[in-house]
């Protein structure tokens, strides 16, 4: 699925089975809820955080999802275009850091 083709999927799913956009502010706290989500799954899985006993055994994948899936949502709310913002955050970050990275010692192993 193309970025623009899931823009269409999310906002004809929301306007029929989700009724309607929740407000921009809304949105920005599920999408730092589910961002806090993916965080605790990290920190547990490849950090040295553990999993309490009988916690649940939420998926990565499934709530990367869901952040997509509200990031999405503020994108077509707000009218932004993530194929085309997307192509053109690569350029500028193609022409800033086009030696800087190689050039930092720090990732040289």
């Amino acid at each position: 699925m193309e970025i623009r083709e899931a823009q269409q999927i999310i906002d004809q799913w929301i306007t029929t089975t989700g009724v309607r956009y929740f407000n921009e502010l809304t949105n920005m706290a599920m999408l730092t809820e589910e961002v806090g989500e993916v965080a605790r799954i990290i920190a547990r899985k490849y950090g040295e955080q553990s999993f309490k006993d009988g916690e649940d055994g939420k998926e990565l994948s499934d709530e990367l999802a869901d952040v997509l899936f509200v990031l999405i949502c503020i994108a077509n709310q707000t009218g932004v275009d993530l194929t085309q913002a997307l192509e053109r955050n690569l350029q500028k970050k193609t022409k800033r850091d086009s030696n800087r990275h190689r050039e930092n010692k720090k990732l040289k192993s």
